[in-house]
């Protein structure tokens, strides 16, 4: 399932569950069955029961899950710990390389690998009033390579915040709002949208990357977007693209 038909599927979901169990099946076909989706500074309006703060929604293997909640791992666990200050996604597989980890930050991780958590990958997400969240997701099968999947999950992460928060303040998430784009704004990010580089896109549209890199900041901050995957994301909901 590509962005457009993620978007439109999360689009008619009007449940946290269900939306994040069409998270869960999309991440699934790229081979990362297990997801985690938690917020790490503020009280999330919208949650499921029987997973306490700060987790929002979890798909683990349930011993994992249930030894995870019954020690409090998440007042040692590295990602939780260390997503605030990293601005992209990152590879727990790497994390003790750009991170010096304590000794009980370790042992998290490879008692999740034990678990069957392997060669995950985290998503920080960043929202207004410096709220931040975070959707996790690691495969059971050791051969997993989630730099290869990294682009699509983080999309889908960033949609699947989107939506969410759509659910959780349906009074107050924008969704009239109008934003006009520029043709060739409208242009550079439909590229973006398909993965391509500011060099890319240049060379398919005949003009230099830092006029590339001109319209896609234009249009970043007209949708009021952080990053270029978010842009895309807010474009797809209000129907720019």
């Amino acid at each position: 399932m590509d962005l457009f038909s993620f978007t439109e599927c999360a689009n008619q979901t009007h449940s946290l569950r269900a939306l994040f169990e069409l998270l869960v099946g999309c991440a699934t076909k790229e081979g990362f069955s297990e997801v985690a989706y938690g917020s790490l500074n503020f009280v999330e309006p919208l949650r499921l029961a029987e997973y306490p703060p700060p987790t929002v929604a979890v798909k683990w293997p349930p011993d994992w899950c249930d030894r995870y909640f019954k020690r409090k791992y998440h007042t040692i666990d590295p990602v939780v710990r260390r997503t605030p200050m990293l601005s992209r996604p990152f590879l727990w597989d790497q994390l003790a390389d750009h991170c010096q980890l304590l000794p009980d930050e370790r042992r998290v991780l490879d008692e999740a690998r034990e678990a069957g958590l392997k060669h995950g990958m985290s998503v920080p997400l960043f929202g207004p009033l410096g709220r931040i969240s975070v959707v996790s997701f690691a495969s059971a099968f050791d051969d997993a390579d989630p730099q290869h999947r990294i682009g699509h999950l983080n999309a889908l992460a960033w949609q699947f915040h989107a939506a969410c928060g759509d659910i959780s303040r349906p009074c107050d998430n924008g969704c009239e709002r109008k934003v006009a784009l520029s043709p060739r704004e409208i242009s550079c990010m439909q590229w973006v949208a398909e993965g391509k580089s500011s060099w890319e896109i240049g060379k398919i549209l005949g003009i230099s990357d830092n006029t590339v890199n001109f319209h896609v900041k234009n249009a970043m901050r007209k949708l009021g977007a952080a990053s270029r995957i978010q842009a895309v994301v807010v474009a797809v909901r209000l129907n720019v693209l």
